[in-house]
Formats: structure tokens, sequence, C-alpha cells
């Protein structure tokens, strides 16, 4: 019997890989308008490389970005007024923009009348992942005695530990719980080891064609797919 269903936060609630293109697009622009000279693209192009060198939660991106760069394109520029600009341009459009996918939101609204435990497992640091879950507008479907986040559990996907832990803090049996995410190993194959029913969201993000080492229970496009998933393993109450 399905007690309970845990997601995964990026590319699964919202578009992390839509968002992230958007606000660092906005945020090349504001450094441009403050006096950058180097061309958009390229400019783009290294942004892209600092942050798959030092990872997305590295806190000085635009720093880096301008340690790159040739010593004629700064010449004349205030660093960091530009840097400030990059900051809050990429800021402002998290405020504006930063939301959950609509379906997402309604099915989580049902699912939280089917006497389900609605949690979250998510990799990142811990405040900034809770951060999202705010702004996402969830935390009043989610159990929040169910959220585990990489930092606080000391251990990262695609461990199995993490997917335990989880369960464990919620009270909930690993073969009775669901997980919901977007990454092939790091989500499918390691909640599978876990013991827990696996399924992979395709909507969008950049695993879409990647592979894990198992095959899913089930693959889904959308939550509205889902909600079709838990009716068939636990059907609603007759009204």
């Amino acid at each position: 019997m399905l007690q309970a269903i845990f997601f995964d936060i990026d590319d699964t609630l919202f578009s992390t890989s839509a968002f992230a293109a958007r606000a660092r697009g906005n945020a090349i622009d504001a450094m441009i308008e403050l006096g950058l000279r180097t061309p958009r693209e390229k400019l783009l192009r290294e942004f892209h490389e600092v942050i798959a060198e030092f990872s997305s939660n590295y806190e000085h991106h635009f720093e880096r970005l301008l340690a790159r760069l040739p010593q004629e394109d700064l010449f004349g520029v205030n660093e960091a007024l530009v840097v400030a600009g990059g900051v809050v341009a990429y800021h402002e459009t998290k405020f504006r923009e930063l939301a959950a996918h609509d379906d997402v939101t309604e099915v989580l609204q049902i699912l939280s009348r089917r006497g389900l435990i609605l949690g979250i497992i998510s990799s990142g640091l811990t405040l900034k992942q809770m951060e999202k879950l705010i702004r996402l507008r969830v935390t009043g479907y989610i159990d929040h005695s169910a959220i585990l986040i990489s930092e606080e559990a000391g251990i990262n996907k695609p461990n199995p530990k993490l997917f335990l832990r989880a369960c464990a803090k919620a009270r909930v049996d690993p073969q009775h719980s669901m997980y919901v995410g977007d990454h092939p190993l790091n989500d499918v194959d390691a909640a599978k080891a876990a013991g827990m029913t696996t399924v992979w969201n395709r909507r969008d993000g950049r695993h879409l064609e990647s592979m894990g080492r198992t095959v899913p229970d089930h693959v889904i496009h959308n939550f509205w797919d889902l909600l079709e998933i838990v009716d068939r393993l636990q059907p609603p109450a007759a009204p």
C-alpha cells in the first residue's frame, strides 16, 4: 500500500534548466549594460564553463567570470559594480519568475487530501533548496517533517542511504514509498536501490536522453500522469 511520495525539486517541481537559462542571460545582459564590452555569446560560454567547473552552488560565479576575461575587456570597467549588477539581475529574475508548473501545484493539492505523506529528497544546499520550496509555493502540501536535503543529511545522491534516511525520518517503509525525479542515475537508480517505487519525470531538463542502470517502474511527462499512476496503485475513496 502506498503511504508516501517523495519528490525531487529541480527539473521536477519546476523547470530548473529553463529558469537558469533566463536568469543567467538576464545577469549577463545587466553586466553588459554596466560597461562590460565582451560579446554576449562569449560571456555566456565562459559563464557556463565557470558553473560547470565550480558547481551551481558556488558563491562567486561572476567574479570568476571576470577573472577569465582578457584585461583589455575590463579596461575602465568598475568590476564590483558589474558583479553586483549580475547578482541583482539574477535574483530579480528569481523573484519574478520562479514558479512551480501549474499541474504540479494542482496535483500536489489533490494528493495532499489522500492521506499520503508528501515529502522532498533533494541534493543541494539546505537553505537554497528550502528557499525554492517557499518560492514555488508548495510548502502547504508538503509534510515539513518529510523534507531531507543532502547538505543537512551529510549524504548525497546517488547514495541510497539518503533515500533510506528520508523514509526513516518520515516513518514510512521504503517499500510503501514512491520517488519522483528527473535523473536516471541520481534519482531512479538510487531510489530503486533503497527499495522505493521509482518514477522518472521526463517533462524537460538535461537528462531526458540519459540512461540509468535500472528501468524505472513508471515514466511520466507531467503530474497528471503521476496522478493516474497513484490512482491505479491506490484508488481514491468513493465520495
